[in-house]
């Protein structure tokens, strides 16, 4: 049955040894097939534009992608086989696609129900909410907050949201105040064999390095261990407890080439690991880098075993043949097989998930026009002289309403006081990085301003949460002074900070860059800015971890994280009511009709495309273009 399901779905296996192509046939021991797929993001209709061409089998290229169709693969991959796992390394929610995402991530979880996930490891993505909303609403169905308007919606079946069928895993994030675990670290599985025996297989869970200083996943509460020890730890941990089969589930990855189904020059994270993590570990299954590789690493001992990434976007199924010695237990690692299966549009889709599909696309498609508020002029992102626009006078006054909300008991990953925001700043043509305001939120007169939900939605956010943190006045007045630099040719450079609207300045148009605002020219609160004092400043995660260009601010204190801006903003707009400009004069250039008076050139930031031509989704661009580790040196980063 494995080899015929291999032939199937045109993968090539991979084989720990010679002996492994006879192991369809090697009764004598117990088999166990481990299926997998990760970072799915939410993509149920399709893969993005050229994620959905993949290249594997000697250059062959094939269209993937789609839940309906995975299902079908699925059902003809178990097939006969009576010990059959499905799992993922992480990232299935915290969907980058509409339908998924304006429902709060519920539609991913019923598909992820209906095909049979039996467990699933924490990416960094899960974790983009809070751990209350991983554990309490995707797991046991709790509403957050409001029922039906917020979370709970009605699914495809006709009932409200019931949580996941399955549970999430990882050994490796902690809460910071006393090393707690968030999650349960491990799992393990029963299987029978031929005589009534039972075997036991575990499996490790880590979530990626540093996951609580993502600008997405910014959690001040949480903290992410050592991968290589943690993993160590509970391998020993769980040959103490007699399980001798053990496999790694890890939200980390590697970059390994371009074939699908092969792997050449390998480097990351996840191979450094895979070379020195404890024999006793018979498979590693990666993800979060968004590759696609199949290979047989030596372990420690010289031992070959899988180390694999299905992809990203609904793209592959991998598929580990482990063989278990029904007498001690142990994986019989030279009888292993993996195969990476491309999840192919060319079977008919599976009638159950096509259903879930096309309920949420419509559900879509009615909620993206639902009216949440009325707007009596347009919101523009064209600047003054100054670099001040309606639309980015409206976000930030968006942040300093985010910054002062009251504690939600969704965010319990927070540990200092919710003290609220004085003042607020956002990047509007950030440095580096991306804008979190992504368009104009013009006034439709036939509609009589109405502003939808698809209109809000799509206008501000990438998925990072306001956070309200604690910086000096010295820090506030070097953040307005970094919106200006000189470029290796000689340019003057003007990265502009939109500003809230308790807030008032002036900068000299020719001042020397450092040199462009007196702060006895700012104002918050009609007060002058004291350098010495501490503020509350609400800004974006992504711009306190300077992922944009600002770094005066990273030496931020006592953070608070408050909603995700998606939601966020849509909430404000549903507060508000009614939305008016207001007049662009909270930025004043002195001496700019002086000759030799400049106030630099403002660079947009530059939208991101696929391959195809198609615009890379909004959170996705944020991320490969943020000032972060790897960017300068050229080196690999995920993507996620």
């Amino acid at each position: 049955m494995g080899a015929t399901a291999a032939t199937f779905a045109t993968g090539v296996p991979a084989h720990a040894t010679d002996h492994a192509r006879d192991a369809a046939t090697a009764d004598e021991y117990v088999d166990v097939q481990l299926l997998n797929i990760t970072d799915l993001h939410g993509y149920l209709q399709a893969a993005p534009g050229s994620n959905a061409t993949i290249t594997g089998n000697g250059g062959g290229r094939y269209t993937v992608g789609g839940v309906a169709y995975m299902a079908s693969h699925l059902e003809r991959l178990r097939a006969g086989r009576p010990h059959s796992l499905f799992f993922t390394p992480g990232d299935a929610f915290s969907g980058w696609e509409f339908d998924a995402a304006a429902f709060a991530d519920e539609p991913t979880v019923e598909a992820l129900n209906r095909m049979g996930l039996d467990f699933a490891t924490a990416g960094n993505h899960e974790f983009d909410k809070s751990p209350a909303m991983l554990r309490e609403h995707m797991e046991q169905g709790v509403p957050f907050p409001v029922e039906g308007r917020d979370a709970s919606f009605t699914d495809s079946s006709g009932r409200r949201f019931r949580g996941a069928d399955f549970r999430y895993y990882s050994a490796n994030v902690v809460r910071a105040a006393d090393g707690r675990t968030v999650l349960p670290p491990y799992r393990i599985e029963k299987v029978r064999t031929a005589t009534g025996g039972e075997l036991q297989i575990g499996f490790i869970h880590l979530t990626a390095l540093g996951t609580e200083l993502f600008p997405g996943s910014y959690q001040p509460g949480l903290a992410t261990l050592d991968e290589l020890a943690t993993a160590d730890h509970y391998a020993a941990l769980l040959k103490a407890r007699g399980v001798r089969a053990i496999v790694l589930s890890m939200h980390d990855g590697a970059v390994a080439g371009a074939d699908f189904n092969s792997g050449s020059d390998p480097s990351g994270p996840a191979l450094d690991l895979a070379l020195r993590v404890s024999p006793d570990i018979d498979a590693i299954v990666t993800g979060h880098w968004h590759t696609r590789f199949n290979m047989m690493l030596p372990d420690p001992n010289g031992v070959p075993r899988p180390f694999v990434e299905a992809g990203c976007y609904g793209q592959i199924i991998n598929e580990i043949n482990l063989r278990l010695d029904p007498r001690t237990g142990r994986v019989v690692r030279e009888l292993t097989v993996s195969t990476n299966h491309p999840n192919t549009r060319d079977v008919a889709p599976h009638p159950a998930l096509k259903e879930v599909v096309d309920y949420w696309s419509g559900q879509a498609a009615a909620r993206a026009a639902t009216r949440i508020g009325r707007q009596t002029g347009s919101f523009l992102r064209t600047r003054n002289t100054a670099g001040e626009s309606t639309m980015g006078d409206l976000v930030a006054d968006w942040a300093l309403w985010a910054g002062r909300r009251p504690t939600d008991a969704e965010n319990d990953a927070n540990v200092h006081p919710n003290v609220p925001a004085e003042l607020a700043l956002v990047a509007v043509a950030p440095r580096v990085g991306q804008a979190v305001i992504a368009a104009d939120l013009v006034r439709d007169a036939a509609s009589d301003g109405a502003v939808t939900f698809g209109r809000a939605w799509t206008a501000v956010g990438f998925g990072d949460p306001i956070v309200t943190a604690t910086v000096t006045g010295q820090q506030l007045h070097d953040a307005l002074e970094q919106q200006w630099t000189t470029t290796a040719t000689g340019e003057l450079r003007f990265a502009p900070l939109a500003v809230s609207r308790n807030v008032r300045y002036v900068f000299d148009a020719q001042g020397p860059v450092g040199d462009r605002v007196d702060p006895a020219d700012v104002f918050v609160g009609g007060a002058p800015l004291d350098l010495a004092r501490s503020y509350r400043l609400a800004a974006p995660s992504y711009t306190f971890l300077a992922h944009d260009g600002y770094p005066a601010l990273t030496g931020f204190r006592e953070p608070y994280r408050h909603q995700r801006d998606f939601e966020s903003f849509i909430a404000f707009v549903r507060e508000q009511r009614v939305l008016t400009p207001a007049p662009t004069d909270r930025v004043t250039a002195r001496n700019g009709r002086l000759r030799k008076a400049e106030v630099g050139a403002v660079h947009d930031p530059r939208p991101l495309f696929l391959s195809d031509g198609t615009p890379m989704p909004r959170p996705e661009a944020a991320i490969v273009s943020a000032d972060r580790p790897g960017a300068a040196d050229g080196g690999p980063r995920p993507p996620c």
